[in-house]
C-alpha cells in the first residue's frame, strides 16, 4: 500500500499454547460481538453473570484499542479466569525526521516516570519488519496512591523497512508473577508482526 494511513489491519501470530481472543475493532454491534465471544470462550456451563462480566471486560479492552486507533488487538484469557494481558498494534504519527530508533530512544528517555523498581529497560532490536526500540517497564497505575495496581509491559517501536511509518506493538499485564513468561510472549509477537 502506498498510503500508510489507509492500513486497516496487521498480522500477528498469536502463540498457539495460550487462550488468545482477537478483538473485532470494526464490529458495528460491539455488545453482541462481546456476548457471543464470551459465550464461545467460557462455554455453556458458566453462570450468566460471569459471561456478562467477561463480555464487559472484552468491551472495555476493545474500546481502549479503538480509542488508540489500533490496527489490531487481542487479549489473553484462560477459560477459567479473567483477561491476563492485552496486545495492541497501532501506527504512530511521527514527523519523517523523527523516524529513527535514536529518536525513539531519546523520547523514551525523556518520558515521565515513576517506574516501579527503577529505570525502564531500553534495547535496540532487529525485527523481521525492521529495526525497533524495545521498552520494558513496570509502572503504578496511580503514582500518587500509597498502594494500587502495577502494570508491566513490553512495547516495540518498529520502523518497517518497506514503509515510511512507525508502529507500536505493546503487551500489557498486571499479574507480575507471569512477567518472565509474558516478556517472552511480547518478543514472539513483535517477531511475528506483519503489515497487511
Amino acid at each position: 500500500m502506498t498510503n500508510p494511513a489507509d492500513w486497516r489491519e496487521c498480522r500477528v501470530a498469536l502463540p498457539a499454547h495460550h487462550n488468545w481472543l482477537v478483538l473485532d475493532l470494526r464490529s458495528e454491534d460491539p455488545e453482541t460481538w462481546a456476548r457471543t465471544l464470551a459465550g464461545q470462550h467460557l462455554g455453556g456451563d458458566v453462570p450468566e453473570p460471569w459471561r456478562e462480566a467477561f463480555a464487559t471486560d472484552l468491551l472495555w479492552y476493545r474500546g481502549a484499542a479503538v480509542r488508540q486507533g489500533a490496527l489490531c488487538a487481542a487479549v489473553l484469557a484462560p477459560q477459567d479466569g479473567p483477561v491476563v494481558a492485552s496486545y495492541t498494534v497501532r501506527e504512530l504519527n511521527i514527523p519523517p525526521e523523527s523516524l529513527t530508533v535514536a529518536a525513539f530512544r531519546a523520547e523514551a528517555e525523556r518520558a515521565d516516570g515513576p517506574y516501579f523498581g527503577g529505570e525502564q529497560i531500553l534495547t535496540e532490536v532487529e525485527l523481521p519488519l525492521g529495526p525497533a526500540l524495545r521498552v520494558h517497564r513496570q509502572e503504578p497505575t496511580d503514582p500518587d496512591a500509597d498502594s494500587g495496581t502495577v502494570v508491566e509491559g513490553v512495547a516495540h517501536y518498529v520502523l518497517p523497512r518497506r514503509y515510511p511509518t512507525a508502529l507500536e506493538g505493546r503487551l500489557l499485564w498486571t499479574s507480575l508473577g507471569l512477567g518472565a513468561e509474558l516478556v517472552k510472549v511480547a518478543d514472539e509477537l513483535a517477531d511475528s508482526l506483519r503489515l497487511a
